[in-house]
């Protein structure tokens, strides 16, 4: 069967949807069953890249079709939006961003995540950069690391996270939390994590956060966090399942897990979709599964203040990240030049 472009075009218009087949990639592929006519057709339909054009990004943010805020907590936002061309109007001149389509209709193909006003050290997370991978030994750990993770706990640095905890923001989208206070120790708290469009089941993306501040990564946790950390993973699983019950979430559609290097140094774990695609954040490197840390700690020598500060840790870093300018890179310089001498 050969086709002429003009008559290859026309094939598309022509598509009859009946079904979707199949949606992957976080929602930016979908599969659709219909005809084209009368005749069987499957149609697939993938986000093409950004075009990276200053003159179409430049205007981008002023041209959006329809605007919606799914919250904000101190310097950070999110939003649901359609790009320009999809709304109600496709005159030059849009009108300003309503927020109806996102809303009412679902018609949403943007996820947007504002950090305002933000620092040099956000510029340089988000930027393009190398990444190494790096050995980090209980002693580099104690000599280096927990000083460098003490001064990013200072300065206020944590604030928006404990907004979250004492109710002062986002306190509408806690799908569970043990009443603030009365657990002691054990209390925690779970909601949408930010960079989840709140619809998309197979990208679904929760985030608990606990009420103690002694905790700053998994490196803090110990043999007597085993019972705690058993009991708060069956009850984020119940609460996540009896949540998204109607969307039809089962247990065994759900993983845990704790980045090391965390993003920020006050214990969270994230609770994700299984068919949530696999990027750098839950790559090797990255990402511990929760189950794994627990088994870790079950099984290790020595008494119940044994824990995860004893073990040599391998992780991944950027190389503008601090980790790697101000640690890591000068160890490995200072091991060459020992080995050289």
């Amino acid at each position: 069967m050969e086709h002429s472009k003009s008559s290859a075009e026309a094939l598309i218009p022509s598509f009859k949807f009946e079904r979707v087949l199949n949606q992957d990639q976080a929602g930016r592929r979908i599969a659709l069953h219909g005809n084209i006519n009368s005749q069987p057709a499957i149609l697939i339909l993938e986000r093409a890249p950004f075009p990276n054009s200053p003159s179409y990004l430049s205007t981008l943010p002023s041209t959006l079709s329809t605007l919606e805020n799914l919250g904000a907590n101190d310097i950070y936002f999110w939003y649901l939006a359609l790009s320009p061309g999809h709304g109600p109007s496709n005159s030059q001149q849009p009108p300003p961003p309503t927020k109806t389509s996102t809303s009412e209709e679902g018609l949403s193909d943007l996820k947007i995540n504002l950090i305002y006003p933000c620092t040099a050290q956000h510029i340089k997370k988000y930027s393009a950069q190398g990444v190494r991978l790096v050995r980090e030994t209980p002693a580099i750990y104690l000599s280096k690391i927990k000083p460098y993770i003490e001064s990013k706990r200072a300065d206020g640095r944590l604030n928006w996270v404990y907004n979250i905890i004492e109710g002062k923001t986002e306190a509408e989208d806690v799908i569970y939390r043990t009443p603030l206070g009365s657990a002691g120790d054990e209390g925690f708290l779970l909601l949408p994590d930010l960079n989840w469009d709140r619809k998309t089941m197979a990208s679904l993306h929760l985030l608990a956060l606990v009420e103690r501040r002694d905790i700053w990564s998994l490196r803090d946790l110990r043999k007597s966090h085993v019972k705690w950390l058993r009991e708060m993973r069956e009850k984020l699983l119940d609460a996540t399942v009896k949540c998204y019950a109607e969307k039809g979430i089962e247990k065994d559609q759900l993983k845990l897990y704790v980045h090391y290097q965390p993003t920020y140094y006050h214990f969270h774990i994230h609770i994700v979709h299984v068919a949530l695609e696999a990027g750098a954040t839950q790559a090797t490197g990255k990402a511990v599964g929760l189950e794994n840390i627990v088994e870790t700690l079950e099984h290790m020598q020595g008494d119940e203040d044994a824990g995860m500060e004893s073990l040599e840790m391998h992780y991944t870093v950027g190389e503008a990240s601090e980790l790697w300018t101000e640690v890591f890179e000068p160890l490995k310089k200072s091991d060459i030049a020992s080995q050289s001498q």
